[in-house]
């Protein structure tokens, strides 16, 4: 791979900074050090430029078949593992996270793109339907109408700061809007910028290998907003994928609602996941459960979004065990350097303003070397009861971070109230015996309202891709529930139904054509089958 060059990729071409153009460099989090080279931000006009060819390459790119996509999915994750050396080292660099991780988070990130890849092969996700003329119907004839999923049209997707691989330039909304049909215009992170170079080139030149239009990917680089607001109020601009920061979450939100042509902005923005013990698995193993409870809430640093960062536990003594087990854990445990200054701030921020909350106590806090860098933080543990959480549902807010705040309920009443009051998460964790299980029906109810995943005997960090899987909730957990940004279903964001009546059958897209030319799965006449349409 060439030296890096520190430019936006418009379609093939690396892109010269206009002369006006403001420049930012990549942090080492783990020194302090600017890291090289210096990234120049994208001009409004290369901008235009990036979105005029993505939609002039919608069209053609709309219609490759699930094959031809496939082959450009597969394309990207070759070109991802031959260049994995150099990435997981400067993702390193960028991020601090362990090279470990950062080797297992390149495997999903080409994981996920050859499950788009065998979905668009396979071609039955577009869910064509089929209800064939009817003729002679009384006392009205029926047309013939058949419908399917097509693509939106140009994305915007943002690069997460806690994924620099999974859930950035080539991530899962990447992923999935390119298995879609649609084009992508990425905007890139500004905490890995050189990752995500590497990465962009990486695309780039799949997208020359497999022949398709040059605008079927852009990726642009900016530390402020302007590029991402031209981004998401461009009228060619059809749909948006973001995660990230509820505050910034909200602000494209905002953005896209108020353009005279709304589009849909799918964001995955903040979540506080709580996990509840019940009572005979806390009597059976509160230890086993509390010694993995610390290794969830912080690992990577606390930094996923699905880490546990609400336990609920009886105020009684049974759960009293567990308790000093955590809080013998957390005071023993290490100083680790967050992904960025400004996310270790933001989380000192939070965690100091429920430390001042005066119905919260603090149970452990680990020392803080005194050679640390800025970017350090420790594990914390904190408590406080179902009164005070009621009343200050604020505790309940995501701090990002490696700490936990323990919820001492007052009785199984207050517990259920306590569910029932909870904003949208991503995940809802639950510990127990089969009849702790059994006994909780009305929790589970309230929980399932609240979450798009329920954990059961497990601890939520570590979302796993695959087709069943949801990686959503209603907000603030993300902008829209009925979506998930994991697994195979997040493919259904980026694409829209659309209806033929009484097409010919030579102009029907092959998926809709009577003889099923494709071999998919097709709704005929209110059932599924792979059999053609009868005459």
């Amino acid at each position: 791979m060439a030296t890096l060059t520190g430019l936006s990729i418009i379609g093939q071409e690396t892109v010269s900074p206009a002369n006006s153009a403001t420049s930012f460099r990549a942090v080492n989090p783990a020194t302090g050090d600017f890291l090289e080279p210096a990234y120049s931000s994208a001009s409004l006009s290369q901008v235009e430029s990036a979105v005029q060819r993505a939609a002039d390459a919608a069209s053609a790119y709309g219609k490759l078949s699930g094959k031809e996509k496939g082959r450009f999915l597969r394309s990207i994750a070759e070109g991802l593992e031959g260049a994995a050396e150099e990435l997981v080292a400067r993702a390193h660099l960028e991020s601090a996270l362990p090279l470990k991780r950062l080797q297992g988070e390149l495997a999903r990130t080409t994981n996920q793109l050859r499950l788009f890849a065998q979905v668009a092969e396979e071609g039955s996700w577009v869910q064509a339907r089929i209800d064939p003329a009817q003729p002679d119907r009384k006392p009205l004839p029926r047309a013939d109408i058949r419908s399917m999923l097509r693509p939106l049209g140009p994305v915007v997707v943002f690069g997460a700061s806690n994924f620099p691989l999974a859930f950035s330039v080539a991530g899962g909304d990447t992923a999935s809007a390119f298995a879609a049909g649609n084009p992508v215009l990425v905007k890139a992170h500004p905490a890995h910028p050189g990752t995500s170079e590497i990465v962009g080139r990486i695309i780039a030149g799949s997208v020359h290998t497999c022949g398709l239009p040059a605008g079927v990917f852009s990726l642009l680089f900016d530390a402020g907003v302007e590029v991402a607001t031209a981004l998401v109020q461009h009228p060619w601009v059809k749909a948006v994928g973001f995660t990230g920061s509820l505050a910034a979450g909200k602000a494209l939100m905002r953005l896209a609602a108020e353009r005279p042509d709304p589009i849909p902005c799918f964001t995955e923005m903040s979540s506080s996941n709580p996990l509840v013990v019940l009572p005979e698995a806390l009597a059976e193993r509160g230890t086993q459960i509390a010694a993995g409870l610390y290794e969830s809430f912080t690992l990577g640093v606390g930094q996923f979004c699905t880490k546990p960062g609400l336990v609920f536990l009886p105020a009684d003594s049974s759960a009293d065990t567990f308790v000093a087990e955590l809080t013998k854990r957390t005071a023993e445990g290490a100083a680790a350097v967050m992904l960025t200054p400004g996310i270790c701030g933001s989380f000192h921020t939070r965690l100091n303003q429920h430390k001042a909350h005066d119905q919260v106590q603090v149970l452990a806090e680990a020392a803080q070397p005194s050679n640390s860098n800025g970017a350090s933080a420790v594990p914390a543990l904190l408590q406080t009861t179902g009164d005070a959480l009621l009343k200050s549902p604020e505790l309940a807010h995501e701090v990002f971070g490696p700490s936990t705040l323990v919820v001492r309920y007052a009785d199984r009443e207050q517990l259920l109230a306590l569910a029932r009051a909870m904003e949208g998460q991503l995940t809802a964790s639950l510990h127990g015996t089969e009849s702790d299980l059994m006994a909780a029906a009305d929790l589970v109810e309230a929980l399932q309202q609240r979450a798009g995943r329920i954990v059961f005997n497990g601890f939520p960090t570590g979302v796993e891709v695959c087709h069943a899987m949801v990686h959503g909730g209603p907000f603030p957990a993300t902008s829209d529930s009925r979506w998930t940004s994991v697994g195979s279903q997040a493919i259904y964001r980026f694409s829209r139904p659309v209806c033929y009546q009484d097409f010919p059958e030579a102009a029907l897209p092959d998926e809709l054509k009577s003889g099923n030319p494709l071999d998919i799965w097709r709704l005929i006449n209110g059932n599924w089958t792979r059999d053609a349409v009868m005459a």
